[in-house]
């Protein structure tokens, strides 16, 4: 898949471009026990070889059901943890040559927040790591310059995170962000604690910025009103692995994968179609023993024999990425355009 990327998409600023992203965790009891009840090693494999690229300006997101891999994707390209195997190529910045900067919006804020610190030292905090300004008076201009960019008051920084509200802590988290003067935000799940009014706010607050600064955005969320509004391109992932990835409205209105399709099918049929509507049916599998084959396949209507025994690849197809033999093989058949959150068909 990786040649296919680089061959398809070659002459494209990428910001990021991941290949065969793998993390497993260990979550095995002690030795002793494992002898004395003879067991062995469980394996967590959180995430499980994705591969995808991100050009510069866009925003990537990545959706799907809990604990299917999204946040360790997240965690990993953030650098929070260290990747089993498999790549992450950064891109530069500008002529200078220097390493892009990466900054991390977390999705609970009042947690990523130093409840200790005021405002103000937090959001100088990358001010002061990147040396960004040459003395405390213009890191204290900065510091208000970037509280009234999200929407609140420079006094603000006086306060302690736990004055604030959901959204304006968020806001602060964001403004943190932008202290570091950041190339690429790593967002995960920023608005997900938030009720439907503020999180609108948050998410043109945070499209303003990505016009305004030419941000790059990798966006982890399940709620896909929220990932059709804020995307560019998105990625469907399914216990560990990266299923299907397209431009949005391809995703939107023609989705090929099985599971993709079942994911959007739950979605309230605004445009009162009448289309028939399929829940996601099923559990998922357990990441410590996932099932052999495509681990989608004990929840597909269209699983085959080389469904249960080949795992299969991501392969280029009509203009987005697909990992399934079904679509591989043709005998998945087309569906009519779905209706995307707006209510009308594309």
């Amino acid at each position: 898949m990786s040649e296919d990327l680089n061959r398809e998409r070659d002459g494209e600023a990428f910001v990021l471009r991941v290949e065969g992203l793998t993390r497993y965790f260990d979550v095995s009891p002690p030795w002793l026990n494992r002898v004395i009840e003879r067991t062995g090693k469980r394996i967590v494999r959180a995430v499980d070889g994705v591969d995808f690229a991100i050009r510069k300006g866009e925003t990537f997101s990545l959706v799907g059901e809990s604990g299917c891999g999204k946040s360790t994707v997240a965690r990993l390209i953030s650098g929070l943890y260290e990747p089993s195997a498999g790549a992450m190529h950064f891109g530069r910045r500008g002529d200078s040559g220097e390493k892009l900067r990466v900054q991390m919006i977390f999705q609970d804020p009042y947690a990523s927040l130093n409840p200790r610190w005021r405002v103000a030292d937090i959001v100088a905090e990358p001010i002061r790591v990147y040396n960004l300004c040459p003395d405390a008076a213009s890191r204290r201009r900065r510091v208000g310059e970037l509280l009234e960019q999200v929407g609140l008051s420079a006094s603000d920084g006086e306060k302690f995170p736990h004055e604030f509200s959901g959204g304006q802590r968020q806001r602060i988290s964001i403004a943190r962000a932008l202290a570091g003067e950041p190339d690429f935000l790593v967002c995960d799940e920023p608005t997900s604690a938030l009720d439907v009014s503020v999180q609108a706010q948050i998410l043109n607050l945070m499209k303003d910025l990505q016009r305004e600064y030419g941000l790059t955005y990798l966006f982890i969320s399940h709620d896909l009103a929220v990932v059709y509004h804020i995307s560019t391109t998105v990625g469907v992932m399914y216990l560990g692995r990266l299923v299907e990835w397209a431009e949005k409205k391809t995703l939107f209105s023609d989705p090929r994968h099985p599971y993709t399709r079942m994911l959007l099918a739950a979605i309230p049929d605004l445009g009162m179609s009448g289309k028939p509507r399929t829940p996601v049916a099923g559990e998922v599998p357990s990441p410590i023993n996932p099932p052999p084959g495509c681990a989608f396949h004990p929840r597909c209507p269209f699983a085959e024999e080389r469904c249960r025994r080949e795992v299969p690849q991501m392969r280029s197809v009509g203009g987005r990425y697909v990992s399934c033999h079904g679509v591989e093989e043709g005998r998945i058949p087309d569906e009519d355009a779905l209706v995307p959150m707006n209510g009308e068909r594309q």
